[in-house]
């Protein structure tokens, strides 16, 4: 992949992560709290893919497992980082399939979401400045 094209995979993961990171607090604030984990498990999925772009220089693969993601990207992950997207990864499988969806909804109030967003985004922004994306 070509310098100006690997820029622009990164530039694209980053952007749409942001976005989402935006859309993630707003369903928040409107209390919407499966919805806002789902999107925080995309957040992260996102910003993990600009880092293995970086890394690998190839596109991000199709892929959803965030563990799996930060493996691909190199990077060292915190004993709470790893079990933190182990967690997380869940709220993409929770929160769209109907088989889970409102066991999901119900274990979701706001002491256990704020505790994920919380940690969700201190993750985010760390991604978001490794070296490798600079």
């Amino acid at each position: 992949m070509t310098n100006n094209k690997l820029k622009t995979q990164i530039r694209y993961w980053l952007l749409s992560a942001s976005h989402d990171y935006d859309t993630m607090l707003g369903l928040f604030e409107l209390e919407r709290y499966s919805d806002s984990l789902f999107y925080g498990h995309i957040v992260l999925e996102k910003s993990l893919k600009a880092l293995v772009v970086a890394e690998s220089k190839k596109l991000a693969p199709l892929i959803h497992d965030l563990t799996t993601l930060a493996e691909l990207a190199k990077i060292e992950l915190e004993n709470d980082e790893k079990s933190l997207l182990a967690a997380v990864k869940h709220f993409n499988i929770t929160s769209r399939y109907p088989d889970y969806k409102l066991d999901f909804y119900l274990i979701c109030d706001y002491a256990y979401t704020i505790s994920y967003l919380d940690s969700i985004t201190l993750f985010y922004k760390k991604i978001c400045q490794h070296p490798k994306l600079k």
